[in-house]
């Protein structure tokens, strides 16, 4: 049993579908987007309360570009107890840690969500023991990591 899930935001298809399954299995169940400071309309949108567009993005995270759709947003509203952004350096650091530690290759957009579980803001949240991040994603150029010397 999971306190809290994290999942990466981008369109809102991964997200809202995981609130809709995780929901459905355990209705008590906290779930927390995640988001690329630089591409942060699901954060602005979910403070706003009302849906936002995406506006110039730029983060590594190329998979989480796109703004929130007119289907997805009502879900993630009304489901996703909060929407956690991070910065670049925290999604490089993420991605270093996950191949250190488990030695698996996982893309930028893949790393938000892990970037946003060692994060201080969520590490901060009370009633959270036991941690799922979707790890998702398989958009990974080896070349075009932030750490490979050109």
């Amino acid at each position: 049993k999971l306190d809290p899930v994290i999942v990466p935001g981008g369109g809102g298809g991964m997200l809202s579908g995981c609130c809709l399954a995780a929901k459905g299995l355990d209705p008590m169940i906290r779930i927390f987007g995640a988001e690329p400071l630089g591409a942060d309309d699901a954060a602005r949108s979910f403070k706003g309360g009302k849906l936002l567009e995406q506006t110039a993005p730029n983060t590594i995270a190329d998979g989480l570009r796109t703004g929130l759709g007119d289907l997805t947003w009502p879900v993630i509203r009304d489901m996703v107890e909060d929407i956690i952004t991070v910065t670049e350096e925290e999604i490089v650091a993420a991605m270093r840690l996950v191949y250190m530690r488990m030695k698996i290759v996982i893309e930028p957009s893949a790393a938000v969500g892990v970037a946003v579980a060692l994060s201080e803001r969520f590490r901060s949240l009370k009633g959270i023991e036991r941690v799922g991040v979707v790890i998702c994603g398989g958009n990974t150029d080896l070349d075009a990591f932030p750490w490979v010397v050109k």
